[in-house]
């Protein structure tokens, strides 16, 4: 039984490597990945929809700390297409602290929508897609040596992403990918990026977070990813976003399709825990805190309603006694004369 075990878990991995084609839609489309990636069908896969409503504050997440993000350093990146996304290659220089393990950075990427269609995120919070998504791709180095040996086991993989939505002036840390798709428009084009600062493509405030175990996001899917989804969001441009809607394509040919719509769809929670940095805008207590404010409120109520009818009744029967000490006085008055 065990080497039949084994058998499929090489064969597994074998398929992975192998990079068989995917696409986001039509016959090798998302629906399909399962059949090639057996791991796409499990039962802790990302993204998800997160309902605000659903998720369990817990104050004791330690905030995340980005070290290194915000040295350039002297070594030039490499922007990649490769036909699902345009990614960029990060030095290991750049970590995050504030988790169990040390996770090191091995790329980033951008996930997005089409011209004219909403949407374009793969994370939703209730329901609701932003623009665009950043992916900030992290690995265990304390366990293991490489991005690739990591994402096959629990908790190798720690993802940071970033909504982004449209907003009125170009963002200038993003406009370093950005001016530079028009290098690599067909898949497997390659380009040189100088080094900038790269905590400038998270949002300014990053104490509010949710954080949930998953999966990647694409074939091989592999469920190994702490996933780590900011609250607040990053801003581009809308010329920077139809930039990225209109300038890459997904295969080497010069006729292909647009690389566009490259975002999967929220998949179902079943029975793991979304976690909150913070407590919820919109609903500024837990379901728990909600429940024992209104208890609260109600002996309030009940107290303060003993308390004026206890302070009626002693009022009424001072009056009710001054009545009887007029009327008793006024008959002994009339009896004396």
């Amino acid at each position: 039984m065990w080497l039949f075990t084994l058998l499929l878990e090489v064969i597994r991995i074998t398929a992975a490597d192998a990079g068989q084609h995917w696409t986001y839609e039509g016959p090798h489309g998302q629906d399909h990945w399962p059949a090639s990636y057996p791991e796409c069908g499990g039962n802790a896969q990302s993204p998800i929809d997160i309902q605000t409503d659903s998720v369990t504050f817990d104050p004791d997440l330690p905030a995340l700390q980005p070290r290194g993000y915000d040295q350039p350093g002297t070594e030039s990146l490499d922007l990649h297409n490769n036909g699902h996304t345009v990614q960029l290659s990060l030095p290991t220089t750049l970590y995050l602290e504030g988790l169990s393990r040390k996770y090191v950075a091995a790329q980033l990427h951008l996930h997005w929508g089409q011209k004219g269609s909403p949407g374009g995120s793969e994370h939703q919070i209730n329901g609701e897609a932003a623009v665009a998504e950043l992916h900030i791709v992290h690995y265990d180095s304390d366990s293991y040596d490489n991005l690739s040996e990591a994402a096959q086991r629990p908790q190798g993989l720690a993802v940071l992403g970033v909504l982004i939505e449209v907003g009125e002036t170009k963002n200038p840390a993003y406009e370093h990918i950005i001016s530079h798709l028009d290098e690599i428009r067909h898949k497997d084009q390659k380009t040189s990026v100088p080094p900038f600062n790269v905590r400038e493509l998270l949002p300014p405030q990053l104490g509010q977070f949710f954080r949930y175990n998953g999966s990647l996001t694409t074939p091989p899917c592999y469920q190994s990813v702490l996933w780590t989804v900011f609250s607040q969001r990053a801003q581009i441009s809308m010329g920077q976003l139809e930039k990225l809607q209109e300038t890459l394509f997904s295969t080497e040919e010069e006729d292909s399709e647009l690389l566009v719509q490259n975002y999967r769809a929220p998949q179902p929670l079943n029975q793991r825990t979304v976690f909150a940095s913070f407590l919820q805008v919109g609903s500024p207590y837990t379901t728990g805190e909600m429940l024992g404010l209104g208890v609260a409120i109600l002996v309030g109520c009940l107290c303060l309603l003993l308390a004026i009818y206890f302070i009626t009744r002693k009022i009424w029967k001072k009056k009710l006694g001054n009545q009887k000490s007029v009327v008793f006085t006024s008959v002994r008055t009339t009896t004396e004369e």
